[in-house]
């Protein structure tokens, strides 16, 4: 289903056999749990046995919208949505179909990214169906996701709100409600496979091209000198539109001015996964700052790298 996000494998949340069939379409590991969406708030109540004041403060703000909560975990949800953890992730989308699948439906959907794990998301009906033809039974054409990253994931079950995953709420924006935000090193480095996460996209590689990915940090135009000598033939570049004809040898794929952030959000999963028809052997990605919205988007190319990062001063 299209949502304002990504397109999402959808299956019904309050069934552990359902979504028992999300993990085996994608490939999914085990421990990594799925985020719940709603069509209404009121429907927070019925899944979680205590609703934090922060989370109806949050809702009151964004949502409909792309902003995922880490709540207590009540019993309808199973095990399976959840991976054993004693809280879930809640969501209320904002796209109508999304919305009106849930309502039609008449229970909550577990969705993930409609792509194979560990691949680029998916923004597209195109996108999903190069990844799950002959795996899942239909694909509902939203056309494609207005964001273009997942949504941001908040967890309220500690002392502090911590950011888990930045995404189409800003890290600003939570803080305008929050006050304070306590932001996860998983957002900055590879955690080890021996963490237990509560969120999705905090622990294995995602969103990864088939060749390997370097990003390149700091002034856009040291970074495009930096990739100029060390590109060939066989290099691919990922870089901003400004930077498109700095690459005469490479093979070039934009995602948005430098100054335009919700253009690189929507366009870089598209431009990661256009690497995947060329014959490029390696890659190198220019990276917006992290701020606002750029570092949910710095956050997708560097875990599509594996934190493979050089810094330009």
């Amino acid at each position: 289903m299209p949502t304002e996000t990504v397109y999402g494998l959808a299956a019904n949340a309050l069934s552990g056999e359902a979504v028992a069939k999300i993990f085996a379409a994608k490939g999914r590991p085990q421990d990594n749990p799925l985020i719940v969406h709603i069509a209404d708030f009121a429907e927070i109540y019925g899944l979680c046995p205590a609703v934090p004041e922060m989370a109806e403060c949050l809702a009151e703000a964004f949502w409909p919208g792309p902003l995922t909560m880490i709540v207590p975990k009540g019993d309808r949800i199973p095990d399976e949505v959840s991976c054993g953890l004693d809280t879930v992730g809640v969501r209320l989308p904002s796209h109508p179909i999304a919305r009106a699948l849930i309502r039609e439906s008449g229970v909550p959907l577990a969705a993930p990214s409609a792509n194979t794990s560990g691949r680029p998301s998916t923004t597209t009906a195109a996108h999903v169906l190069r990844d799950m033809d002959g795996r899942i039974a239909a694909i509902l054409d939203g056309g494609p996701c207005g964001v273009g990253v997942e949504s941001t994931v908040v967890s309220l079950v500690g002392a502090r709100p911590r950011l888990l995953r930045p995404g189409g709420v800003t890290l600003e924006q939570l803080e305008t409600v929050l006050v304070e935000v306590e932001v996860d090193r998983a957002l900055y480095e590879k955690i080890g496979d021996d963490v237990k996460v509560s969120a999705p996209g905090m622990k294995y590689r995602h969103y990864a091209p088939k060749a390997p990915v370097t990003v390149v940090c700091g002034d856009p135009q040291k970074a495009a000198e930096y990739i100029q000598n060390r590109a060939d033939s066989s290099t691919g570049v990922l870089c901003f539109d400004e930077y498109r004809e700095s690459f005469p040898t490479c093979t070039v794929k934009c995602f948005g001015s430098r100054f335009d952030l919700a253009a690189q959000a929507r366009e870089v999963f598209d431009a990661l996964r256009a690497f995947d028809e060329t014959d490029v052997t390696k890659i190198y990605a220019q990276c917006p700052p992290d701020e606002g919205l750029g570092l949910a988007v710095a956050n997708r190319i560097k875990k599509a790298a594996g934190f493979v990062v050089v810094d330009i001063k």
